[in-house]
């Protein structure tokens, strides 16, 4: 079987390779070890797929810190505007929430998913489901690639096979051992966008407990880092959109049983230390009789105000017209800087993304095409490339995909 462009994964990446490519005019071929295309993208964002976040392309590459660089080309090249149009012209519109998520108008995954299969489909795309990609090999400007009991000769091969989170859709690594074949460098691949897991203990007392407004800071390496969003108490640990942003930076330093990490819960965003104890004040004025475990029930999760007044020493059935000044404000401190130590993230099973991947100093990133192996290009989760919750991943497989797919039939 001879094709053009051979594409090794029908995820995000690789559905918007095989459009771009097959749009271009090059015969085009998907393999797919799954009996259907899109598995993983139908789980992003809790089933309603966030297609992409709404911001302008240069603010989207700080958000990519050290590889928004590589990025910046193919951020504006297809930006978040772009994938708004492109989804609402095969009849997908978008909408944007509050927070800047962009999602399908029917919050469904399914629906973009199934979008993209029929358009790539229309346009001419051969899809190969259940078939393992078992070796690849080149010679005179040709790479054979061997799935199953097929033999396709290809002139541009695209790997798009994602990384290694959420094994259960099929994600293997396997295009980190292709890569590697053709003189790739692999950087070390580690769980990101992922549950964090404390030294302390208690987290598993409040498990499920979430709060909608929370910032987490820690030092690394004499920088500040931050995050904020929701964030969920689990059985060991620490979940939610903050936690799993932070830890894309956390990761790089874990596991850390004998040396954790500090990081600082500031549990109330709404207000700033000396406002939340005035407020603080101002309730105890009202309410002389009430309980102090009651006051603070005002601002945060019964049973974690419960757990903050243990972690203080304060006595929770104390009338808090008899809280003492000190004692006041160490339970503000506590509210607005609670410190956790964390010795490793939650495993890349239960990882968003994968962080690490194919060393993109070694990939063009004006066509996506490796500086190695001619004809060989690159696209999505697969690459070295992550970015927070909120979007950003999925916006790295439709820019790298489009990029990809384009350049691939262009080269031919």
């Amino acid at each position: 079987m001879k094709t053009k462009v051979c594409i090794i994964g029908a995820g995000p990446a690789g559905l918007m390779a095989a459009i771009f490519s097959a749009d271009s005019g090059a015969d085009t071929i998907v393999i797919e070890a799954n009996s259907s295309p899109g598995r993983k993208l139908l789980l992003t964002g809790g089933g309603r797929c966030n297609l992409t976040h709404e911001a302008e392309p240069r603010e989207l590459v700080r958000k990519f810190d050290d590889r928004g660089r590589f990025l910046s080309f193919c951020l504006y090249e297809f930006s978040p505007r772009n994938v708004r149009e492109f989804f609402a012209g095969l009849g997908v519109p978008t909408k944007i929430e509050i927070d800047g998520c962009v999602f399908p108008a029917t919050d469904s995954a399914a629906d973009v998913r199934d979008v993209l299969f029929k358009r790539a489909k229309n346009l001419g795309v051969k899809f190969l489901f259940g078939k393992c990609v078992n070796g690849i090999t080149k010679g005179d400007g040709m790479f054979i690639v061997l799935a199953g009991t097929e033999r396709i000769c290809t002139e541009r091969l695209i790997i798009a096979t994602g990384g290694l989170s959420w094994p259960r859709t099929g994600c293997t690594g396997d295009g980190y051992r292709f890569a590697r074949q053709f003189g790739h460098r692999i950087i070390e691949t580690k769980a990101a966008l992922v549950p964090l897991v404390t030294l302390e203990t208690w987290p598993g007392r409040l498990a499920g407990t979430a709060l909608e407004n929370v910032r987490i800071t820690t030092r690394l390496n004499n920088r500040k880092i931050t995050a904020e969003g929701t964030l969920v108490f689990t059985d060991d640990g620490l979940g939610g959109s903050a936690a799993q942003d932070i830890s894309r930076y956390l990761t790089d330093y874990l596991p850390a049983k004998d040396k954790p990490i500090e990081i600082v819960l500031d549990m109330d965003r709404r207000f700033e230390q000396a406002e939340l104890e005035s407020r603080i004040i101002e309730c105890i004025g009202v309410n002389p009789k009430k309980k102090v475990v009651n006051i603070l029930a005002g601002f945060l999760p019964k049973r974690l105000s419960t757990l903050v007044c243990e972690l203080s020493g304060c006595d929770e059935q104390l009338p808090a017209g008899e809280l003492k000044k000190d004692m006041r404000k160490k339970l503000v401190k506590l509210v607005k800087a609670l410190p956790l130590s964390i010795v490793r993230t939650g495993p890349i099973a239960e990882a968003t993304v994968t962080r690490g991947g194919i060393d993109v100093a070694e990939i063009d990133p004006e066509t996506m095409e490796s500086k190695i192996c001619p004809g060989l290009f690159f696209a999505g989760e697969v690459i070295d490339v992550d970015g927070p919750c909120g979007g950003y991943n999925l916006q790295i497989c439709w820019s790298t995909g489009a990029l990809a797919g384009s350049s691939a039939a262009e080269k031919i």
